[in-house]
């Protein structure tokens, strides 16, 4: 019996390396790299130290809804149309104010180090109260502060939701999420945060991707045509010390310009990213599998409910029931066992999976497994 498995288990694996790969029903993204990785601008895999960005954040209203605002029980809604329009020298009472066109949000929005007076920046609205939708909606002024309380930015313009929300007599068709939106371009910057460099003759590059190989990689090419002016001092940052004949800010970014063009090829580590929610399995081209046999199998059960009427004896006066009869059918499907040999990679994973006809939630069990099982020589990321 065991010789028998063993032999059905060897024949299944020959079966599976002559399959021809195909995709495993949109559910298995294979990276497309060469064993090379080809070479990048710096400027792609990192970026100049800085300040950094500044998240910013206001309160403000949507108006010139369709009757999908706030209700009448949202009353900081009220107060603040209220508040509004007495500044505007319009004096109304509360308690008259209809809100069914108005809505109150929170505007946020992030502010870099690039970022110049009078630049557009785009701006995410998101309802606060109880709006039915921020569709056709339009923001009102509204200032954008950092924690801090500085005010960076001031937002206006049309809400963009990319979506439809309709409601009538209790049934209601949705499309998108319609209570956050969009206003590309709304927000206008009035306070950049760019500062000079507390030390000009230095800078530092920080990787997106942190990792040691490229740092040092990054570094060594910036020797090979500067000398010995840059070091690999974190896995994250390159320090750089800006060569002799670049002086002066101007000379600084002529330095800056041709660091950012000069190219490295980067290195990365071996990562499965799985996305449960959509079944979407993206693996990169360093993922290897130990050797490991996998059995897929499934069980399947049918219920079946049928209604069986009960007729009373002729003259006993009693009633007709009806009752409800139930049948359940289990179907178990027969394993299919696949082994991997050692030093497979992604391709002969897709290759076996693919053959044994695993669908996309079987293939991210599958994955969790090999990862549990000390089979998967990669690290596993689950969104």
């Amino acid at each position: 019996m065991i010789a028998q498995a063993w032999n059905t288990t060897m024949s299944t694996a020959r079966t599976v390396r002559q399959v021809v790969t195909v995709a495993i029903s949109f559910a298995l993204v294979i990276s497309a790299v060469s064993p090379t990785a080809a070479a990048v601008r710096f400027k792609d895999i990192s970026h100049i130290a800085g300040p950094g960005n500044t998240s910013l954040f206001g309160y403000g209203l949507v108006v010139g809804l369709e009757g999908t605002g706030d209700g009448q029980q949202t009353e900081f809604t009220i107060q603040t149309l209220a508040n509004m329009l007495r500044r505007m020298g319009i004096t109304v009472d509360p308690e008259a104010v209809k809100v069914k066109n108005v809505a109150a949000v929170m505007v946020t929005s992030t502010l870099s180090m690039d970022n110049v007076r009078g630049e557009h920046i785009d701006v995410t609205v998101s309802s606060i109260g109880d709006a039915k939708s921020l569709r056709g909606g339009t923001l009102l002024l509204t200032p954008l502060a950092a924690r801090d309380g500085t005010v960076h930015a001031h937002a206006q313009g049309p809400v963009s939701t990319g979506g439809f929300a309709v409601e009538a007599e209790g049934a209601s068709v949705s499309r998108n999420y319609t209570l956050v939106g969009r206003v590309p371009g709304g927000g206008v910057v009035e306070t950049p945060m760019f500062k000079l460099p507390s030390n000009p003759s230095y800078l530092e590059l920080i990787l997106h991707d942190p990792d040691w190989t490229t740092a040092r990689r990054m570094a060594d090419a910036i020797a090979d045509r500067w000398g010995a002016v840059a070091q690999a001092s974190q896995p994250a940052i390159v320090q750089v010390e800006i060569p002799a004949g670049y002086d002066g800010t101007q000379g600084r970014a002529e330095f800056i310009s041709e660091l950012e063009s000069m190219v490295v090829e980067p290195d990365a580590a071996a990562r499965v990213v799985i996305n449960e929610k959509t079944g979407t399995i993206v693996a990169g081209q360093f993922v290897t599998i130990a050797p490991v046999a996998v059995a897929h199998g499934g069980i399947t059960v049918q219920i079946e409910t049928s209604p069986v009427i009960s007729q009373p004896a002729p003259l006993s006066q009693g009633e007709t029931v009806v009752e409800q009869e139930s049948s359940i059918q289990v179907t178990q499907e027969d394993a299919r066992v696949v082994y991997l040999p050692s030093s497979s990679n992604i391709q002969d994973v897709a290759e076996s999976l693919n053959a044994i006809g695993a669908s996309p939630s079987d293939i991210i069990a599958i994955f969790q497994a090999l990862k549990r099982a000390g089979a998967l020589r990669a690290e596993l990321v689950i969104l």
